[in-house]
C-alpha cells in the first residue's frame, strides 16, 4: 500500500465510515490538533522521564488514537470503533490524585520550564487546552461526544501535574510567578 493516495489533491478528505469533508473542516482541525498533541508527547518521551511518566504517557498515546478515530467518525457511521468513554477519563483522574501526592501544593502560579521533559510536557498541556477548544468549535455543527472534550480536560490537568511531578524529581525547584 502506497503512502500517497492522491484523494486530497483538492483539498477534501474522508471521515471513518463514509464522506469527504473539507481538509479544513472544523472537525478536522479537532483531530489533526489532537495529532499534533500525540506527536509532542512522543518527543516528550524521548527527553529523560521518570519511568512512571513514560509509561503513563505510552497509555495516553494509545487513548490520543481512540480519540482521533473517536473524532473522525460522525455518531451515525456504519462502522464500529472504540470511543473515548468513561473508563479513559477516570484513568488520567486515577494519575492526578496519585501524582500529586509527591508533589508540594500548588499555592502560587508557575511559569512552564523546567528539565527538558517538564518544558515538553508544558508545551504538550497548550496544545491540549488547544485540542480541547477545537472539539468545542467542532461540536457546535457536529455531534461529537461530550466525553471526548472531558478527556482532554482531565488530560491537560494531568500534563500539568506532570511537568510538576518531573520538576520535583529531578530536583528542579519551580519559578513562580510574579505579578
Amino acid at each position: 500500500m502506497k503512502i500517497y493516495t492522491k484523494t486530497g489533491d483538492q483539498g477534501e478528505t474522508s471521515l471513518f465510515g463514509g464522506g469527504r469533508v473539507s481538509k479544513s473542516a472544523n472537525r478536522i482541525e479537532a483531530y489533526g490538533t489532537v495529532d499534533e498533541l500525540n506527536s509532542i508527547l512522543g518527543l516528550a518521551r524521548s527527553s529523560t522521564l521518570t519511568q512512571k511518566i513514560d509509561g503513563m504517557l505510552h497509555q495516553i498515546q494509545q487513548d490520543l488514537f481512540v480519540l482521533g478515530a473517536d473524532l473522525a467518525t460522525p455518531e451515525n457511521a456504519k462502522v464500529s470503533i472504540k470511543r473515548i468513554e468513561l473508563e479513559h477519563y477516570l484513568q488520567l483522574e486515577n494519575w492526578i490524585d496519585e501524582l500529586e501526592q509527591d508533589v508540594e501544593p500548588l499555592r502560587f502560579f508557575i511559569l512552564p520550564g523546567g528539565s527538558a521533559g517538564a518544558s515538553t510536557l508544558h508545551v504538550a498541556r497548550t496544545v491540549c487546552r488547544r485540542a480541547e477548544r477545537r472539539v468545542i468549535t467542532a461540536k457546535e455543527n457536529d455531534p461529537i461526544s461530550n466525553d471526548c472534550l472531558i478527556y482532554l480536560n482531565r488530560l491537560s490537568d494531568l500534563l500539568f501535574v506532570m511537568s510538576r511531578y518531573e520538576n520535583s524529581k529531578s530536583g528542579i525547584s519551580e519559578s513562580k510567578w510574579k505579578a
